[in-house]
């Protein structure tokens, strides 16, 4: 675990994650449309997130969920709607503008987008000495509790193609909190890991927001990891938000679309 002595700002961080926060959301989408080549990708599309929450985007493979997260990290700029974080709209900014929001907001790609040339150790550096501020012992140490944070710690001297895909996501998961982010976005953490990694990333991302009250985004097509984590879900059908609320209440949810994206999900293959 990482303790509060290791670095004063990540200190900070989690004293204010047991503290009162603000009421009201830090993400907001409002009636947000985008489209490429003449399809429409999302349209009029609005959700928002509370300070600590999990937010779980579904949907079917094509509907728009990972641009959801691009659009908010400002890769992409949508064709209308509005975009705050806490309370700024973003979809104006310059890249100047958007570097400071990716300081509060970060992303963990599928592929962990992972620098090659560098080994685990020298990725989760590389934002702590980014960032500046530390001594090089300050950077070490904070590396080497991070990684064992994420169960990493025996993996400080190897490359990232030497890696598993689930370890690969971890790591890039230690990255991304050495940046010491407010949100953190997940795209499809569970893609091409067995159950037992998405299992251990679920329960991470669950010890995030509990120890450091992290506010995550998390895209994903797996109900089962949906439900370990979600405090709201957004579901996604052909562009449009068809729901946004409760875990339970979409569970609960009479919506034709809704109940088939949930049977085949619990559908099993019969083993041979």
């Amino acid at each position: 675990m990482l303790e509060p002595s290791a670095n004063p700002e990540l200190a900070r961080t989690q004293e204010e994650a047991g503290a009162l926060v603000p009421a009201g959301p830090i993400i907001t989408f409002d009636d947000v449309s985008i489209s490429f080549d003449g399809r429409s990708v999302l349209e009029d599309v609005s959700f928002s997130v509370n300070r600590g929450q999990t937010l779980c985007i579904l949907g079917r493979s094509g509907v728009g969920k990972s641009v959801a997260l691009r659009l908010l990290m400002g890769f992409l700029m949508p064709d209308s709607g509005s975009i705050t974080v806490e309370g700024q709209e973003i979809t104006g900014l310059g890249e100047e503008g958007l570097r400071e929001i990716r300081k509060r907001v970060t992303m963990v790609f599928q592929n962990g987008a992972l620098f090659d040339s560098l080994s685990v150790r020298e990725n989760v550096a590389f934002p702590l000495r980014e960032r500046g501020g530390l001594e090089e012992d300050q950077v070490q140490e904070i590396v080497v509790r991070l990684l064992g944070m994420v169960g990493a710690e025996d993996a400080s001297d190897a490359f990232p193609a030497s890696l598993s895909t689930g370890r690969k996501r971890a790591v890039a998961i230690a990255r991304a909190l050495a940046a010491q982010p407010e949100v953190v976005l997940y795209d499809e953490p569970t893609t091409m890991v067995d159950p037992i990694i998405a299992r251990r990333l679920g329960d991470l991302i669950q010890r995030l927001k509990r120890q450091l009250g992290f506010t995550s985004i998390v895209v994903t097509h797996d109900m089962r990891f949906a439900e370990r984590l979600a405090d709201q879900v957004l579901f996604l059908h052909q562009g449009r938000a068809l729901y946004f609320g409760p875990l339970q209440a979409f569970l609960a949810s009479p919506d034709e679309h809704i109940q088939q994206f949930l049977t085949l999900d619990a559908y099993l293959l019969p083993s041979a």
